[in-house]
């Protein structure tokens, strides 16, 4: 699966994508790459709604039949909206990580440096 021109990365594998009039909303996933190093994920803890998140730390935790990953916050901000259906069913995640599995929205405060598609798919292959 290619990763989305649209869409910015970082190097621990989450995804954002932008939305608001204003360009302050931004939803987060995590990447196919991500979902596919992780297998089967059967349990997400996502950051509650009204919570703070600041970019570079961790702001919850994904479980597959592996292992346990630390979920990284791509930006600061406010969570807004939380992916209920992910919750439900956390292996969207797998099946859908670009659509369907995406894990929260954010109000953005601030934004690091973030990679485009082609310098994601560098850092893979590097």
């Amino acid at each position: 699966m290619s990763n989305p021109t649209h869409l910015r990365y970082t190097a621990e594998h989450e995804w954002i994508a932008v939305d608001g009039a204003g360009g302050d909303l931004a939803k987060v996933g995590v990447t196919a790459y991500a979902a596919d190093a992780l297998g089967d994920v059967v349990y997400v803890d996502l950051p509650g709604v009204g919570s703070g998140v600041t970019a570079g730390e961790t702001c919850g935790e994904l479980e597959s039949t592996k292992s346990v990953s630390d979920l990284y916050a791509p930006v600061t901000g406010e969570v807004v909206e939380v992916n209920g259906a992910v919750d439900a069913d956390p292996s969207l995640i797998n099946s859908d990580p670009f659509g369907e599995g995406w894990l929260f929205v954010v109000k953005v405060t601030g934004t690091p440096e973030l990679l485009d598609a082609a310098a994601y798919e560098a850092l893979l292959e590097a």
